[in-house]
C-alpha cells in the first residue's frame, strides 16, 4: 500500500483539520477554474485575447506581490493569513454573479475580480507551505506533502464535475456562489485548527528590500532549488499558454457542453490523485531527485495528443494525455516541495515559498498573453502544439543540475546562508 494511503499524520486532529479545509478549499478553487473563464466564454463572449488576458489577470498576483508576500508572511502568524485570505476571497467572488444580475457584468469586471483572487491566493499559499513544518514537522513534509496533494487531487475531480452540470444548468455566473462557499468554508475549518505559531520575534527594524534580496540569494545561489524554480518557471509558462486556449478548444472546435468540459477536466483530476497516492513510493523507488525531471519527460509530450483530438474517439485519447500531464505534475510537485521545504531554515520559509513562487509564477501572465496571442494568429489547436513543446522543455534545467543523479531525501534543514 502506498505510503500516503496509510492512516500516520491522519491520526493526529489538527492534520485532519488542515485536511478538511484543504478540501472544501479546493473543490471552491476547482469550480472558480472553469467557472470563471466560462462566464467570459459563453455568458460575455469575449474572444480569444480576451481569455488569455483574463488567464494573465489571475496570475499576475505572483508578479506583483510575489517577493514581497514572503517578507510579510515571515513576519506573520501563518495560520491567520491563511484564514484571511480565503474569507476575502470569497466576498471578492461574490461580486460576479451579483454584477451580472444586475446587468453590469462585463469583463473588465472579470479581469479585476480575477486579479484581486490571485494577490489573495499568493499569500495564501505562502502562509499555506511556510505553515507545513510548523504543524507537522520535517520529517513527516513527504507523507504531510504527499496526503495534502491526494485531497486537492480528489477535489479536481469532484471540483469540474460538479461545476460543468451547474454552469449548464445555472450559468456560469451563479456557479460562483459554490466556489465563494468553499472559500469561506476552507476559512472556517481553518480556524478549528488549534496548533498556533508564536509570534515571529522582530529582528530588528524591519527592512523589506534587505528581508526580499535575502530569500532571492538564498533560492538563486542554491544549485537545487535554483534549477527546481527555473524548470518551474518554463512549464508555467507554456501551461498558462495551453491553458488559456484549451477550454476555448474544448468548447468552439470539439464542440463539448459545459457538463463534457468539466468530464474532461475531472479526468486530469483522476491523474492527480493515482500521481499523489504514488508519490511518496515512486520518489522512494525511482530517488527524490531524479523523479522531478523523471516525471516531467515521461509525462508531457502526451498533452500533444490533444490539438490533434476531433469529436469522437480521439476526444477521449487526448483527455488521457491530460491525466498523464497531472499525474507527472502531482509527483513532481510533492517531491519537489518536500524538498525545498527541508532545505530551507524556519526563518525563511516564506520567503524561499515566495521567491520560488514569483520566478516559477512571475510568468504566468506573460504566458496567458503569449496563448492569447498565439490563439489569436495560430488558432486555439497551434497554441497547444506551442505549449506541450514547452512544457516538455522545462525538464533541461532539473535534467542538467545535482537533481539528475540525487536518490537521497533530506529532513534536516541546510545551514543558515551567511548575512
Amino acid at each position: 500500500m502506498p505510503n500516503s494511503s496509510r492512516p500516520g499524520l491522519l491520526r493526529q486532529p489538527d492534520f485532519r483539520r488542515l485536511v478538511a479545509a484543504t478540501a472544501v478549499g479546493q473543490l471552491g478553487d476547482r469550480i472558480i477554474f472553469l467557472a470563471l473563464p466560462f462566464v467570459a466564454v459563453s455568458a460575455l463572449h469575449a474572444d480569444e485575447f480576451q481569455v488569455g488576458l483574463l488567464t494573465a489577470a489571475a496570475a499576475a498576483g505572483s508578479l506583483l506581490v510575489g517577493l514581497p508576500a514572503g517578507a510579510w508572511v515571515d513576519r506573520m502568524r501563518k495560520r491567520s493569513v491563511m484564514i484571511g485570505t480565503d474569507l476575502v476571497r470569497a466576498l471578492i467572488l461574490l461580486t460576479v454573479p451579483l454584477g451580472w444580475w444586475s446587468g453590469r457584468l462585463e469583463v473588465r469586471w472579470l479581469y479585476a475580480v480575477a486579479l484581486a483572487h490571485g494577490v489573495l491566493t499568493v499569500f495564501f499559499d505562502v502562509a499555506y507551505v511556510s505553515y507545513l513544518p510548523h504543524l507537522v514537522g520535517r520529517g513527516s513534509l513527504m507523507e504531510g506533502n504527499a496526503k495534502l496533494s491526494a485531497t486537492r487531487s480528489v477535489t479536481s475531480v469532484g471540483g469540474p464535475a460538479l461545476a460543468g452540470p451547474l454552469i449548464g444548468l445555472v450559468g456560469a455566473p451563479v456557479t460562483l456562489l459554490a466556489g465563494s462557499a468553499g472559500m469561506a468554508m476552507s476559512g472556517l475549518l481553518a480556524m478549528t485548527v488549534r496548533k498556533r505559531e508564536e509570534m515571529p520575534e522582530p529582528r530588528g527594524r524591519p527592512r523589506l528590500g534587505r528581508e526580499i534580496e535575502e530569500g532571492l540569494k538564498f533560492v538563486l545561489k542554491h544549485p537545487t532549488l535554483r534549477s527546481i524554480v527555473l524548470a518551474d518557471a518554463v512549464f508555467n509558462i507554456s501551461l498558462a499558454a495551453y491553458q488559456s486556449m484549451l477550454l476555448v478548444f474544448l468548447d468552439r472546435q470539439l464542440g463539448l457542453r459545459p457538463f463534457e468540459v468539466g468530464l474532461v477536466l475531472s479526468g486530469m483530476g483522476c491523474g492527480a490523485l493515482l500521481g499523489a497516492l504514488t508519490a511518496t513510493t515512486l520518489s522512494k523507488r525511482a530517488g527524490q531527485g531524479r523523479v522531478i525531471w523523471l516525471a516531467s519527460l515521461t509525462t508531457c509530450p502526451l498533452t500533444a495528443v490533444m490539438p490533434m483530438a476531433r469529436p469522437g474517439w480521439s476526444m477521449y485519447a487526448a483527455a488521457t494525455g491530460l491525466a498523464a500531464l497531472s499525474f507527472g505534475g502531482v509527483v513532481r510537485v510533492v517531491a519537489q516541495s518536500s524538498l525545498q521545504q527541508a532545505l530551507t531554515p524556519d526563518r525563511l520559509m516564506g520567503r524561499m515559498s515566495a521567491t520560488t513562487r514569483f520566478v516559477a509564477w512571475g510568468g504566468i501572465p506573460l504566458g496567458g498573453l503569449l496563448g492569447g496571442a498565439s490563439g489569436t494568429a495560430f488558432g486555439a489547436a497551434g497554441t497547444l502544439w506551442i505549449g506541450a513543446a514547452g512544457m516538455t522543455s522545462s525538464v533541461l534545467p532539473t535534467f542538467l543540475s545535482p537533481l539528475r543523479t540525487l536518490r537521497g531525501s533530506p529532513v534536516e534543514t541546510a545551514p543558515e546562508p551567511a548575512r
